[in-house]
């Protein structure tokens, strides 16, 4: 995960499209609170830039048209993102508070 340095592109694409892609997948596959919650940190003012590198890094990926399996493949195509993303979640697991969690749940609870 060290090769997840900051990057504006990354965080420019996921706060042009997090949202959008989130809302396709809520309740329908299980990492999708835990992408929310890394977005929420790395949002965060508070949260370190390696950190901010990392969330943004995995959340491009996931929110990516382009990446290992492609996303249109049922029952595949989303595993390499899950992949992606539980990495992400554990490599910045310290960095994400409660605050990020409870955000999280309630944005799934809007929906």
């Amino acid at each position: 995960m060290e090769n997840f340095k900051y990057s504006e592109k990354n965080e420019q694409l996921v706060k042009k499209s997090f949202w959008s892609k989130t809302r396709k997948f809520a309740g329908k596959i299980p990492f999708t609170k835990d992408a929310v919650a890394m977005y929420y940190c790395a949002i965060d003012a508070k949260t370190p830039l390696w950190a901010k590198g990392i969330a943004f890094g995995a959340l491009a990926y996931f929110i990516s048209p382009i990446d290992a399996i492609p996303d249109a493949l049922i029952g595949l195509g989303l595993t390499d993102d899950a992949a992606i993303i539980a990495a992400g979640v554990r490599a910045i697991a310290g960095q994400v508070t409660e605050e990020h969690r409870q955000k999280s749940a309630e944005f799934f609870e809007k929906e």
